[in-house]
């Protein structure tokens, strides 16, 4: 039986775990932390849970492709999805704009407030709705298919291929701004960072959420990891945390063993490297196997920028049962994070979630997006100024949260803020990136196989090697780096 070692316990290497065992491999995953999961993570603080990542998962419709692989992997099965009837809801100066997920509600609920945007909303549904017939490919890799698969995957992707060629090199705020109302240009102008991302990104994100294809597994992220790890020990895998990879030993082109920080060694017949990009490239393999498609957009946050964010928990004395789940709305006084000046805030609450928090309680939490000028702000503070920074910014959302909500004066109750920095510290996650590249209207979209030339037995998976990132693709490239395996071993592989 030939053996695995799987460098990382995120969803991609849980992903490979699964794969590897039920494809007669032996495999153990080195895992950082004390928990599985990676950025897929939650915490506890003070009575509340806090969830760390899932605001809505791609792959949650029964009856799909990705379904039938998050399923196969234990994350969801018979697990309850929860549903939200909006994906967002945007508040301009007393008008609220729901990003339904009944899209006949949201065309009328705009056309309500806009009549004169009519062409657009009627346009704005239709190309939503046509993304209704695209599902991610979960198949097999693109690079392994034989010409009528190939064929085959083409033409499923054809209205996928008609939205991007139209909507792809549109940035989503110039998109938002052929609607003449400014709440629904605000609503599609905030939906992501103004950053040059394409507008292409709104419209999958509302055409899977429409479709019923992007709720929230019950039990948030920490949750649907843990059974990840679970199905992966019943299988007889084995997980080591507290064990992070700080050295490969490499001779005749090939991973030799690895040597976590406890300075436990493990040997193996393959390895699967599981996490940052950065750290893989710079720290383990120490820049000796450069892959230019990287180094170039590590070289170029310009075109290619690293999305973190500023996560900011409270405990509510309150439920939150009449309030949309997720509500952007305007601050009364901007305030600074990081590098940025905040003029909106993101607030997401767990009211449908009773064991993140106390009995009568809401666990409530604000993102705040953070890019490459904000990382160096943050690294600029020494230990007590970045204390007093996060103080203060918990003080800046809760006299905003005060304002426009004055039933919750003396309700809050600040739990955590989490910065680049703490997902950096966390996760080895590169200037505390949660996600990949994402492609903006003057980037490439990048496809790797994680085969890294000159290591015949390394190789690199997770949400970094497929645009645009993410959990699904995380999931989809722990399952092909086994495909890839198999075919190395020549032997077929097990797919359910």
């Amino acid at each position: 039986m030939k053996k695995i070692v799987i460098v990382g316990g995120g969803i991609a290497g849980l992903s490979a775990g699964v794969f590897a065992q039920m494809n007669g491999f032996d495999s153990v995953i080195l895992e950082k932390n004390s928990v599985v999961g990676g950025e897929c993570t939650g915490w506890d603080r003070q009575g509340y849970h806090i969830d760390g990542c899932i605001h809505w998962l791609i792959g949650t419709k029964k009856g799909t492709p990705i379904h039938d692989l998050w399923t196969t992997v234990g994350a969801l099965g018979n697990v309850e999805v929860h549903n939200h009837e909006s994906f967002l809801t945007f508040e301009h100066e007393g008008t609220q704009v729901h990003l339904y997920r009944d899209l006949d509600r949201l065309r009328s609920s705009w056309l309500e407030i806009s009549p004169e945007d009519a062409d657009a909303i009627e346009e704005f549904c239709k190309t939503i709705k046509q993304l209704h017939s695209f599902e991610i490919p979960v198949g097999k890799p693109m690079d392994m298919m034989n010409i009528i698969e190939k064929v085959k995957f083409m033409l499923s992707m054809k209205d996928a291929g008609m939205v991007m060629r139209k909507y792809g090199k549109i940035t989503s705020t110039d998109y938002a701004n052929t609607f003449k109302h400014p709440a629904l240009r605000g609503a599609l102008g905030t939906f992501v960072p103004d950053r040059g991302y394409s507008a292409s990104s709104i419209l999958f994100a509302l055409g899977n959420f429409t479709k019923g294809q992007a709720g929230v597994p019950a039990g948030g992220s920490r949750a649907m990891a843990l059974r990840m790890k679970d199905r992966y020990l019943s299988l007889g895998g084995t997980v080591k945390t507290a064990s992070e990879v700080v050295e490969l030993d490499i001779a005749n082109e090939k991973v030799q063993s690895a040597t976590c920080k406890n300075g436990e060694t493990y040997e193996a017949d393959f390895f699967i490297v599981a996490c940052d990009a950065h750290m893989f490239f710079n720290r383990l393999l120490k820049g000796n196997y450069p892959v230019p498609e990287f180094e170039q957009r590590f070289g170029n946050p310009e075109d290619y920028p690293l999305a973190s964010e500023v996560r900011i928990a409270f405990g509510y004395a309150g439920t939150m049962n009449d309030y949309p789940r997720t509500l952007r709305f305007p601050v009364a006084a901007p305030f600074r994070v990081g590098a940025t000046g905040v003029e909106h805030l993101l607030m997401t609450h767990y009211g449908y979630e009773p064991d993140f928090a106390p009995e009568g309680h809401t666990a409530i939490s604000f993102s705040i997006n953070q890019f490459h000028s904000d990382y160096e702000a943050w690294s600029a503070l020494d230990r007590q100024a970045y204390q007093e920074e996060k103080a203060r910014i918990g003080n800046e959302v809760i006299r905003e949260m005060e304002t426009r909500f004055p039933e919750m004066r003396g309700k809050l109750k600040l739990l955590d803020v989490a910065t680049p920095k703490t997902f950096e510290r966390y996760c080895n996650a590169y200037r505390g990136a949660f996600m990949a590249f994402i492609p903006t209207v003057t980037g490439k979209p990048m496809t790797h196989t994680g085969q890294i030339k000159g290591l015949d037995n390394l190789h690199f998976s997770g949400q970094w090697v497929q645009p645009p990132g993410g959990l699904p693709v995380a999931l989809i490239t722990g399952h092909d780096t086994i495909i890839r395996l198999c075919k190395q071993e020549k032997q077929q592989f097990v797919r359910h």
